[in-house]
């Protein structure tokens, strides 16, 4: 039987998250519906998780020392990693000295922070289709594998997110400009690398996974394939339910479950894979929601926000879907700060669409500071209608107070 305390008192359950973004505001609430006494912790001041968190501290989430710091002093039941520039070494330290449990495990939040880890993990390990790859460390390493590999193929660092530091070579003559930007966009100055064969797929998609308690066990539960397009590595839009054949989604569901065990825990997981008709490669997992994952804000019962939050407190769980649904990122489109947004009464009188504006303190020409969703009858219908909804909204500077 679970049991959950009243927050800001001695019998409250504390969960802290470590960044403090979009997707973990998202998180926040559903947590504080249920009870639950949130911390949230970033980089940075007033991130949107920590507009709305019960407290907020903001440290060096690399530095190791800190992110001991600010554990001790809170001391939650709960650590949830919502970005993966972590020190996450130290999260090993934390759960064997048993100061919290980290979701879903800190073994999960280690391995796959590092390209190189779940890769070892996916295809040497569990034996997983992956597209074909190499690892290197100087540029020299680089243009062997390219050649080795193929080209066109892609060069990403083993540690980083959002698609930074990615590149795409077409001919030798790409080397050198990929392999200074993938050092750039690192999280570290490491020169480590993956080299990545192309796989001329149909579709890429995201297969949120969740591991919850069911019938005193824990269970694995499936959410409706999420279609995506990206550019430059980060989503522009993405769709719920992406059609595969059966034997696809029969594949796909097999590879997540497997994945998912390895690194064990309970909690949502985003598995991204590669889909060419019958055939799935597995690409990529997050051990937390995902980006793409926006869309069932309107097209799940349980979003996946709320999916994680009842999972990692034990609760049961229902990845149904309730309707074709779609999500469209609304960019900064300038550099500023404490920006305004302007056509939003234009943006939501597009039929059954909604609106999250993030909230956060900075903005650039090409950061995610919201996000237009919308529901229809089918895919190709929520799409149309969430690119309309998010071209309505015109972020602009402030405008100031006459004196």
């Amino acid at each position: 039987m679970v049991k959950l305390g009243t927050p800001l008192s001695a019998s409250a359950t504390r969960v802290m998250l470590l960044g403090a973004g979009e997707l973990g505001k998202e998180v926040t609430i559903e947590l504080q519906r249920l009870g639950v006494e949130v911390i949230a912790v970033d980089r940075y001041a007033d991130a949107p998780a920590q507009q709305v968190a019960h407290r907020a501290h903001v440290i060096d989430m690399t530095d190791a020392q800190a992110l001991r710091a600010v554990v001790e002093r809170e001391r939650p039941h709960l650590i949830v990693p919502e970005i993966e520039a972590i020190a996450t070494d130290e999260l090993l330290r934390i759960e064997a000295d048993g100061l919290a449990t980290v979701i879903p495990t800190a073994f999960a939040a280690h391995t796959t922070m590092n390209r190189e880890r779940i890769r070892v993990l996916a295809a040497e390990e569990l034996k997983l289709p992956t597209s074909p790859y190499a690892f290197v460390a100087s540029r020299e390493e680089l243009e062997a594998a390219a050649r080795q590999l193929g080209f066109p193929c892609f060069v990403k660092p083993v540690m980083s997110s959002s698609g930074k530091g990615q590149s795409r070579l077409s001919t030798p003559a790409d080397v050198a400009q990929a392999w200074q930007t993938a050092l750039d966009a690192g999280r570290v100055r490491s020169p480590r690398m993956i080299v990545e064969g192309e796989i001329a797929f149909d579709c890429e998609i995201t297969l949120l996974t969740a591991r919850a308690v069911r019938g005193g066990q824990i269970g694995t539960h499936f959410c409706a394939p999420i279609g995506h397009r990206q550019v430059a590595g980060d989503y522009v839009e993405s769709w719920q339910p992406q059609p595969l054949s059966a034997r696809a989604l029969a594949r796909a569901q097999e590879i997540a479950g497997k994945v998912t065990e390895a690194l064990g825990g309970m909690g949502i997981f985003g598995v991204e894979l590669f889909i060419k008709g019958d055939e799935v490669w597995f690409s990529e997992v997050s051990p937390r929601p995902h980006d793409t994952g926006l869309v069932t804000l309107v097209s799940q019962y349980q979003s996946e926000f709320a999916l994680h939050a009842r999972a990692i407190l034990g609760l049961p769980v229902s990845a149904d879907l309730v309707q074709p649904g779609a999500s469209a990122v609304i960019y900064g489109g300038l550099d500023g700060a404490a920006i305004a947004f302007d056509g939003l009464d234009e943006a939501l009188a597009v039929p059954q669409s909604d609106v999250r504006l993030f909230g956060k303190p900075q903005s650039y020409v090409k950061r995610r500071m919201g996000v237009a969703l919308a529901r229809g009858a089918d895919v190709e219908e929520a799409r149309a209608r969430a690119r309309s909804c998010a071209a309505q909204v015109r972020p602009c500077k402030t405008i100031d107070t006459p004196e």
